[in-house]
This record gives structure tokens, sequence and C-alpha cells, in this order.
């Protein structure tokens, strides 16, 4: 009989000696002593000692190693380790000083670690769990905004993106921006966004600092500004700050259900944009609005295994109010400026020009439908077309009547025959006729310039 491998620790209550015998080896103990073998030729036999083997038949069985019972320091600390470790985050090291300053134990941070196992993988399973439902079709809007620098006519310039998805159907609708004016979107219904629910349709937005006044991570407390809180009403809508929740989270409440939060401006980024160049911004929507009709409407969603076409055109499209007839909503700014020391007010990086003799002077601005009005103590004293880009300067010759340096310009109107520069005429979208119309002009430079030639 070959001899069987041994264990080499020893048994509690076992003389020193003792072998701790694998448990074939103690099986064949038993059979060799039922058939009349003695133990010391059972010992010698397997290779271990009588001691061993008298141990083994007095027990009649196998039996492993038992260690000496020890009562732990944390014994009775399971809760409290629990909830401490889920109020710190998982942080075992400020467990550790906690449960020396407020209980008076000492342990090392390693047996702490061990002690606190277990719940660090019932977090860690938690956290991965998540209960999904399917939004009804007409009920809910996701709008996502992101930026991508996109390769332009020659040259890399950034673009802000507007995505909104359908939550039932997840059709997709993305829109460019030339800088962060991503509520203007709101305020223009007439867009092609896709159609929203009339009446109790809810839109998650997400994080957007130009939507929201106030937002408080630690309590979820979201403000949002007063002109979004005045056009959602409009069409029937309940704002709703789309956030992502931690594990830590779910684990001190009930675990959130997912509905679907999708991943837009990722898919934007990586699929429409990724890759390619465009000869002019006109370009890049084009093929924008190709990919969403050609290729984002028609692949096949990882969620929900059909296309998002097939499922509005099935589902959701009559759950949805169309926005024919509906009014567009008006914005209306009103705001409070100083009258510069160029005889202009400021607006969203645009400069427009006041007449000079309000330089230094409170002015109200109101800002709606696409114009600019300019009052001083309750009077209109000027106004102007809104210009849609950044940094530009809207002028009224007529404002500078009166000031030296620009004496030239107030005559411009009746006396000046003068034709602009080609490059202002192309700025500012101005014919050789068009003096002393309304000017857009880039800068007081070019302006300064032109005047100079006039003389």
């Amino acid at each position: 009989m070959c001899r069987l491998k041994r264990q080499t620790r020893r048994g509690w209550g076992q003389s020193r000696g003792a072998l701790v015998e694998t448990p074939d080896a103690v099986a064949a103990m038993v059979r060799l002593h039922e058939v009349g073998w003695g133990t010391r030729r059972i010992a010698r036999e397997l290779g271990c000692s009588r001691t061993t083997v008298q141990h083994y038949l007095t027990a009649g069985e196998w039996r492993g190693y038992r260690r000496r019972g020890r009562r732990s320091k944390l014994a009775g600390e399971t809760p409290w380790l629990r909830e401490r470790l889920i109020r710190h985050h998982e942080n075992a090291d400020v467990v550790r000083q906690d449960l020396e300053r407020e209980r008076g134990i000492t342990v090392s941070l390693r047996t702490l670690e061990r002690a606190v196992a277990p719940f660090r993988a019932e977090f860690e399973a938690e956290a991965r769990a998540t209960l999904r439902f399917e939004t009804p079709p007409g009920r809910r809007l996701q709008i996502d905004f992101g930026q991508k620098r996109a390769s332009i006519g020659g040259g890399t310039v950034p673009v802000f993106l507007f995505v909104a998805t359908l939550g039932y159907a997840r059709l997709l609708y993305v829109q460019p921006f030339r800088h962060r004016a991503a509520v203007g979107v709101a305020g223009r219904p007439g867009r092609s966004v896709p159609p929203l629910r009339w009446g109790g349709g809810e839109v998650l937005l997400d994080n957007a600092q130009v939507l929201g006044e106030h937002h408080d991570p630690a309590t979820r407390e979201v403000r949002f500004n007063a002109r979004l809180l005045a056009f959602c009403p409009v069409l029937g809508l309940h704002p709703a700050c789309l956030r992502a929740v931690s594990g830590a989270d779910q684990r001190q409440e009930p675990a959130p259900a997912k509905a679907g939060d999708e991943r837009g401006v990722k898919c934007v980024k990586r699929n429409a944009l990724a890759g390619h160049s465009f000869d002019s911004w006109a370009a890049m929507e084009a093929h924008l609005g190709r990919w969403m009709r050609e290729v984002a409407d028609l692949r096949r969603h990882g969620t929900t295994e059909e296309a998002p076409r097939t499922r509005f055109d099935r589902d959701e499209a009559a759950a949805l109010r169309p926005l024919n007839g509906r009014p567009p909503f008006q914005q209306v700014r009103e705001l409070v400026r100083v009258g510069g020391s160029e005889c202009t007010i400021e607006l969203d990086t645009n400069s427009y020009s006041v007449p000079w003799r309000l330089i230094g002077q409170l002015v109200v601005v109101v800002a709606s439908g696409g114009r600019v009005a300019i009052r001083h103590d309750g009077i209109q004293v000027a106004a102007h077309a809104g210009v849609a880009g950044r940094r530009q300067r809207v002028i009224e010759p007529a404002h500078y009547h009166g000031t030296p340096d620009l004496a030239r310009l107030a005559q411009l109107p009746e006396a000046s025959e003068a034709v602009p520069p080609p490059a202002l005429l192309a700025v500012g979208g101005l014919r050789a006729g068009d003096r002393g119309r309304l000017m857009t002009v880039p800068d007081h430079a070019t302006l300064t310039a032109w005047l100079a030639g006039c003389g």
C-alpha cells in the first residue's frame, strides 16, 4: 500500500508529534483496523506515529484542525461598524479612529479591514444592482449638454451640443451652438426638436450651469433659473435634474429606479463627430441632420433591441401632442447696465451704443424678440437689433453727435459720401447706400480707421 500525503498541522488537543492526516488516510486507518491490523502496523504502513493512529481510531472519523476559541475585540460591534462604514463612505481608517475615540477599542487597520470585508462586498453588490423600468410613451424627455472641438474650415473650434432624447423611443435630436446658448433652443419651439407632450411631461435636465442658480450636491437640492421656470409651464413641462446616484447614497435610502439614463452626448461625440472635418458650420449642421435621420434613428438600440424610429412611429407618436398652433415663447430679459466710456453698454459680450450723455449713467436694458431696447428714467433712449454672435459692436451714429472725437460720424448720414471698406461691409452686412442705418462693426479700431478716411 502506498503511503498517503499527510498535513503538518497539529489538531487542538492532540499530543505533540501527532500529525493531522488527510481524510483518505484516516479512512484507510479505519478500514485496516476493521480487518484486524494493529495500531503499530498501521502507523508503520502509513508513515505516521502510533499516537496519531490511536487518536483517529478513537474518534472513528477524520477531524480537521480546530483553533482555540478566543473572543474578538470587535465582538458585538457589527451593527455599529456597518453604520459607520456607510457614513464614512467605506473609509475603514476613519471608522478605526471613531472606534478608538467613541468606543474605546484600539485595533489595527488590518484587523478592522478584515472585519468590514463582508460589508464592502455587500455594498459593491448593491451598487451594481439596478432596477430598470420603461418610461411610458410621451412622458419623459432627457436633455444633455456637451462640448467638443471640431475641425471646421481648416481650424479647430469649440462646438457646444444640445442633445434631447425621448425616454421611451430613444429618438435623438442634436443641435450645435457656437457658444453656451443651450437655453436659446427652449426659446424657439418652432425648431425641429422632437415633439413634447403637453401636460404632465417630465424633462430630465443635465446639471448645466446656464440652467441652474443653485445646486447642493449633499442635499441634492437644485434651483433652476427664472427663465427656464417661466418657459416650462408654457409647454406643460416639469423640469427635474438628472443626477448620478452613488452606491453609498443607494444604501441610505431606497434604491432609485433607473429609467433609461441615455448617453446622448457621448453618442454624438464618438459617432457623429469623431474623425470628421467640415468646410463650414452649415456643412456640420447638414451632416448632423443626415446622421440623425440615417444613423441614430435607424440603429438597433442596445437596450430596446429596436430602432428608435420604429418604436416612435409605433408607440410614441400617437402619445404626443404637436406644437402646431402653440404661440412661441417670448423671452424678456431686463437688466441694469452702466454706460461705458465708448458710449456703449454690454449685453452677452456684445456692445450696443447709447447716447454719449449717458456715459456713467444707469440704464435699463430690455432684450426681447431679437430687439434690444435701452431706457433711462423711464424713457427709451436707444433701440437696436440684437446680434447672435459674440464680441460685436452695434453702433447708431446719432448717439455720437456732440462728441469732438466722433463729430464726423454725426455728419455721416447727411454729408459723407464715403464708402465703407469691403471688410467692414462683409462683417456688418451693409451696402454702399446703407450709410446712416444701424451698423454692426467688428471693433472700434476698424470704425475709427474708416472715419479717418471719410474726410
